[in-house]
């Protein structure tokens, strides 16, 4: 009888992915690429970090960079104030409270100056004015030049830095304590809420207070004159208003509502990005009463070209 010798089971050992099938460390060749790793040959040999800017230009480019964003994003908020414009509904609350705010508030400051300005450029134009014999022009001159120029844009200038202040430094304050994330959070718009109304403000009660300071530095050019140089009253104002015309006061009143949404425009943009706390909002309304007395002197040349061009005087 005959016994089958006993078979031991023999190990079988797996051999990797043939290269054939595009799997595994060995298909990769001498010039693949490992996934998620970069070819060997992508970057420059004996590259190097480009040097840096000199102090110079590196300021005039974080100054360039940072004057394009600023006015990428407050022509954001303007467009988008603009769009509020046609939403009902409109917060007319909020707006006639702003209006008390910025115009009734700032009536006092925009008297005092108009009428201070119209005493001295009285003083200044009758002294130089009579060494020519030419004393009686005076009021022809003040009358043109309050009503075409000094009474919107310097009462434009010194109100503009009062509202222009106010508004940024409250919307700083409730960006740097979150009450406008806090709007957002509710679904409101923060720039229907805060910079329409401000905005719709200011367009109103500017044109208000430049008559008001039109009439007043009338006044006060025409007591010195009458107290001071011995011209009457009656000869005084009777020579300004003839020398001023319809097309001269509308000249210079129309430039007003546009000097009072620069002035809301810009107080709300440096007040909605304002950052750092307390000190942050300090530089907002700083910032806020330089651009906005800049601007409003440049908008006040164009806008006076302008008028020029399709109002001509005669």
């Amino acid at each position: 009888m005959t016994t089958e010798p006993k078979r031991t089971p023999q190990r079988t050992t797996e051999t990797p992915p043939s290269s054939s099938t595009g799997q595994g460390p060995s298909s990769l060749g001498p010039n693949s690429v490992a996934p998620g790793s970069l070819p060997p040959n992508s970057l420059p040999p004996n590259s190097v970090a480009p040097p840096p800017l000199p102090p110079l230009l590196a300021k005039i480019n974080d100054t360039a960079v940072g004057f394009v964003e600023h006015l990428g994003q407050f022509g954001r908020m303007t467009w988008g104030a603009v769009r509020a414009l046609f939403e009902r509904p409109l917060e007319i609350r909020s707006t006639i409270y702003q209006m008390e705010s910025l115009g009734v508030r700032s009536a006092a400051i925009a008297s005092v100056t108009a009428l201070f300005v119209g005493m001295v450029m009285a003083v200044q134009f009758a002294i130089g004015l009579q060494k020519f014999g030419g004393m009686e022009y005076t009021g022809r001159i003040i009358g043109l030049s309050f009503s075409r120029e000094l009474a919107p844009t310097l009462t434009a200038v010194i109100v503009g830095g009062r509202i222009g202040a106010g508004i940024a430094a409250e919307v700083g304050s409730m960006a740097v304590t979150e009450q406008i994330d806090a709007i957002r959070a509710l679904g409101a718009n923060p720039v229907k809420k805060l910079v329409l109304p401000r905005l719709l403000a200011s367009i109103v009660v500017m044109p208000v207070l430049g008559a008001f300071a039109l009439v007043l530095g009338f006044g006060g050019a025409m007591l010195i004159c009458a107290t001071e140089f011995g011209i009457p009253a009656g000869f005084f104002l009777r020579t300004a208003l003839s020398s001023v015309t319809f097309m001269d006061y509308f000249s210079g009143m129309y430039k007003t509502p546009f000097f009072g949404a620069i002035i809301a425009l810009v107080g709300c943009h440096f007040g909605l990005i304002t950052r750092g706390g307390t000190e942050g909002v300090g530089h907002a309304t700083t910032r806020t009463v330089v651009v906005t007395s800049i601007t409003i002197l440049i908008a006040d040349f164009f806008l006076t070209k302008m008028a020029i061009m399709f109002f001509p005087s005669r």
